[in-house]
């Protein structure tokens, strides 16, 4: 299993970016400046983008882990690498997700707490509904731990 960082051409991966959100004008505010990590294990298997926030925040954009490959360790060994490669550097990581039963536990499981709450953040930035296991997402949990 290899961890790497892409600099170039990182919308070579957007099929897998698409996973995490799927709407590709929700990814190219985020894509250029943030820094994207590729898990690969015999292929890529899983990416994550962070961004610096400022006030000593790294921000998990976008994590997406294939289908196939999901419940394997893999995200979490990505956001692992990202917080030991910029413990020295940020004090904070956060995420912003869906207030979804599959996913908010499994940052939870990490070590995040929830800090806080954007109303309507999938109904007023999407132009289509995100359904997450069959649920409509409609506030953004925003999450975070310690560096």
């Amino acid at each position: 299993m290899e961890i790497r960082e892409i600099k170039k051409n990182k919308k070579q991966f957007i099929s897998l970016l698409l996973l995490a959100d799927e709407q590709e004008n929700m990814i190219d505010r985020y894509l250029d400046r943030g820094a994207m990590f590729v898990l690969d294990d015999g292929g890529v298997r899983s990416e994550c983008v962070v961004t610096d926030e400022g006030e000593g925040v790294l921000e998990i954009k976008n994590i997406a882990t294939y289908p196939v490959d999901q419940r394997k360790g893999y995200a979490s060994s990505l956001i692992q690498y990202v917080a030991e490669k910029y413990r020295d550097q940020f004090s904070v990581l956060r995420v912003g997700t869906g207030d979804s039963p599959a996913t908010v536990p499994f940052y939870e499981k990490l070590g995040f707490v929830r800090v806080g709450c954007i109303k309507n953040f999938f109904r007023d930035n999407y132009n289509h509904p995100i359904i997450e296991n069959g649920v409509q997402l409609v506030d953004m949990i925003i999450l975070q731990r310690r560096l």
